[in-house]
């Protein structure tokens, strides 16, 4: 980075001076700011010359003063020209501490991101969940490859980090990981955070993402009709785990449950109410929302289908659910087997519900929001 720069070496008078020695103060400016610093040296203000910065005479001893200036300039310049061959940004109170040794060692990306992975692994259960920390681990990586392919770099220093390199991750993310539209703003948001932490800290001053407008596009979701559910609810299966996890997904279709609030339900999170009805009562694990539904009779007939299962009686689980990757793998089979052209994910049973289940049968979209457990009543799914 070039920029303007200059060393003057002046005499700084104390408050209430009358006489005798001044201290020698050295002065950086770059781009009109300015940083100083004694030099352990005074002179009398009768032998200095101002306009040169030197001390006046041709004695040894003023010789030996002046070379030592001379010394310092040539310091100065070094430590100028390292920082710029290394593209760092300059600043006069940079130059100055490191030319003084006293500046910290420059923060690098990897530093910050796994710092800041190792104090988000620590509030998993209390503010945040393990699949959020999933998430940044996996933005770690990424960035980590990235790294590799575009400098061959193991890490990088968080000054460097520009808008190029932003834009150049989001090329590497939609090309050589093959990542879609949403997947890639959602890990360049990750990354984004890193940095805003970094500014925050005072570890950089400029914030590379002002000019970097990553949107996410809204996809249209897809849910079963009623035939897809029937046909689900009625087939039989030989496998007793195709059985399960069928049961595991239509109790979502009938309660708008997510995969990990099914998987953590408890039997004590079903309360009968005064009016002789059963329904849940929790919080989504996602957003710490409060979920409140009525079971329907389909949904009661399923969760009693498991009140005696050995994994449920020993741990006051509703239900005995496999991995979300395992369920997920069931599904496909389960579609393919009931001759259902959707690809059937979990995720799916959230929206069979906000759709097929409560608002096709005239169920209010605020009413649907709270069974759902969303954070804004007004935001569907």
């Amino acid at each position: 980075m070039k920029t303007t720069f200059s060393l003057l070496f002046y005499l700084k008078k104390p408050r209430n001076y009358t006489a005798g020695p001044v201290p020698v103060y050295m002065r950086i400016t770059i781009e009109g700011r300015r940083s100083e610093t004694a030099i352990s040296r005074e002179c009398e203000p009768s032998q200095w010359n101002s306009a040169a910065g030197r001390m006046k005479g041709t004695k040894e001893t003023v010789k030996t003063f002046n070379n030592y200036l001379d010394t310092l300039r040539t310091q100065i310049d070094e430590v100028h020209g390292s920082m710029v061959k290394g593209e760092e940004e300059i600043t006069a109170e940079g130059l100055r501490n490191r030319f003084l040794g006293k500046e910290e060692r420059p923060k690098t990306l990897i530093e910050v991101f796994e710092e800041h992975n190792k104090r988000f692994e620590k509030l998993v259960g209390k503010e945040t969940t393990k699949g959020t920390l999933g998430r940044y681990r996996i933005s770690l990586s990424h960035i980590q490859r990235f790294l590799k392919w575009r400098y061959n770099l193991t890490n990088i220093g968080l000054r460097k980090i520009d808008y190029q390199f932003i834009t150049d991750y989001d090329f590497w993310l939609r090309t050589e990981r093959k990542c879609a539209n949403n997947s890639a703003v959602k890990y360049i948001r990750n990354f984004k955070k890193i940095i805003l932490l970094s500014i925050d800290n005072g570890w950089i001053d400029k914030n590379p993402f002002v000019k970097y407008k990553g949107k996410v596009k809204r996809i249209p979701r897809t849910c079963l009709e009623e035939n897809d559910l029937s046909a689900i609810a009625t087939k039989q299966f030989s496998s007793v785990s195709l059985q399960q996890i069928r049961d595991i997904f239509l109790f979502s279709c009938y309660t708008g449950l997510a995969y990990i609030d099914i998987k953590q339900l408890r039997r004590t999170d079903i309360i009968d109410r005064f009016d002789g009805e059963k329904w849940i009562m929790t919080n989504r694990q996602k957003t710490d929302v409060p979920t409140r539904v009525p079971l329907l009779p389909a949904a009661i007939e399923i969760m009693q289908k498991y009140e005696r299962h050995p994994k449920c009686s020993n741990s006051g689980l509703v239900f005995p659910a496999p991995s979300n990757q395992t369920v997920n793998d069931y599904l496909k089979e389960i579609a393919e087997l009931c001759g259902i052209q959707t690809e059937l994910t979990f995720h799916i049973a959230r929206h069979t519900f906000a759709t097929t289940v409560t608002l096709a049968n005239d169920v209010p979209i605020e009413s649907v929001s709270v069974m759902l457990g969303h954070a804004n009543c007004l935001v569907l799914l």
